[in-house]
């Protein structure tokens, strides 16, 4: 499998360097498939086109329906008409683009050449998330599941969720890949170990909430909660810290450790 990563051109605050995307052209036998759309960059684009030579892209396998990786459908569509766009079904991403999916779901398996690509439900970061596993070759792509030296946001509010999300991360250590390549940042090489770091901070993260919550009163805000856990964070970052405080604060609730007030209609809560 010769693997190519194409960067999608497109840093930012929540980015980073940039989405990465990732060419497979088989060594042996027919077939060319692209992990991830990027954001339709013609940068981009030609990019795929130049790798690619005289060759076709016949797929595009989406990781999940988060926009920096999947409103680049379009421009591949107009540069290959024929190319296939697969992904697990989410309707809330999947109705804003002009594609006809092709849905994908555990332990689905895509061929790519002689090589085998097994799908991977990994939810948490979005309902949808998907990790692509060519067993053969010992890769995973993992989308945003992991980023080497950061912490990968958990959107409450755009049906993002903490438990799935421990739960998908203990299934890829127990996966234990030899290599890992990532939707952003640089490849992973110590899967366990940085796997082993996001659960510790994770739980010492549900700490510092509900520490926050007894500094505060024992009831409070998620707002209030960001101001004391993430004091003198940036502006540009708020909105992620909220979205990961709000998914602690009901996995908090699961576990009976928290509750949001029944009698309110905003957003309040407070320790068990």
């Amino acid at each position: 499998m010769n693997i190519t990563l194409v960067p999608g051109f497109n840093p930012g605050p929540y980015t980073g360097a940039g989405n990465n995307t990732y060419l497979i052209q088989a060594e042996t036998g027919d077939g060319v498939a692209l992990i991830d759309a990027g954001t339709g960059d013609q940068r981009h684009v030609r990019a795929v086109l130049k790798l690619l030579s005289q060759k076709t892209l016949d797929r595009v396998l989406i990781t999940h329906g988060h926009s920096d990786h999947v409103t680049g459908v379009s421009a591949l569509l107009s540069e290959w008409p024929g190319v296939e766009f697969l992904k697990m079904p989410w309707s809330a991403s999947d109705e804003r683009y002009p594609v006809d999916w092709k849905p994908l779901t555990e332990g689905d398996e895509v061929v790519v050449g002689s090589d085998v690509l097994k799908v991977l439900h990994t939810p948490g970061h979005s309902p949808d998330h998907l990790c692509f596993y060519c067993e053969n070759e010992g890769v995973l792509f993992c989308g945003d599941l992991l980023v080497k030296g950061s912490t990968v946001v958990i959107p409450a509010n755009h049906e993002g969720n903490l438990v799935q999300y421990l739960a998908s991360l203990r299934r890829i250590r127990e996966l234990n890949p030899p290599r890992v390549l990532p939707a952003h940042g640089g490849e992973i090489d110590d899967v366990v170990g940085l796997i082993s770091q996001y659960l510790e901070h994770r739980r010492r993260r549900d700490d510092e909430i509900l520490d926050a919550l007894r500094k505060t009163g024992g009831t409070a805000k998620s707002s209030d909660v960001v101001a004391v856990v993430y004091e003198g964070l940036g502006d540009d970052l708020k909105q992620a810290a909220c979205e990961t405080v709000l998914a602690h604060l009901v996995k908090l609730e699961a576990e009976g450790r928290v509750c949001k007030r029944p009698d309110q209609d905003v957003d309040l809560w407070e320790c068990k």
